[in-house]
């Protein structure tokens, strides 16, 4: 049975946040990413187009998610769904840090607005 214990994890560092992989095809996943996410606070985000959906869920804190324009305030216990194809943003203006559980499926990658591709090490 695939566990994965949190003291086993390696985080990853981008954008002011932290990326902590929890299910990925390095530890059997075949279909299932998923990461828990720190956003440091008065973190504002970095625009870019993800490829594949995306699913947030807001675990402590809260963040404004911006998808294709449309900017949304998520508190703890909030969800969204970014769709394939769109741009997103997530910020925390807040004192506090924002704690996000994030979903996608394997194969999952993104493209900063200046065209360049990034294939997150924490879904690999």
């Amino acid at each position: 049975m695939p566990v994965i214990h949190a003291a086993d994890t390696q985080a990853h560092e981008m954008h002011g946040s932290r990326f902590t992989p929890l299910i990925r095809p390095s530890v059997g996943s075949v279909d299932l990413c998923l990461w828990r996410l720190e956003i440091g606070p008065g973190t504002e985000g970095v625009a870019h187009r993800i490829h594949r959906e995306e699913a947030f869920v807001v675990l402590e804190g809260g963040i404004t998610l911006t998808i294709d324009g449309e900017a949304a305030r998520l508190a703890a216990g909030d969800a969204a769904l970014a769709p394939a194809g769109s741009t997103i943003r997530l910020d925390n203006p807040a004192a506090t840090q924002a704690i996000l559980l994030v979903n996608a499926p394997v194969g999952f990658s993104g493209e900063l607005l200046d065209g360049t591709v990034v294939n997150p090490p924490w879904v690999n």
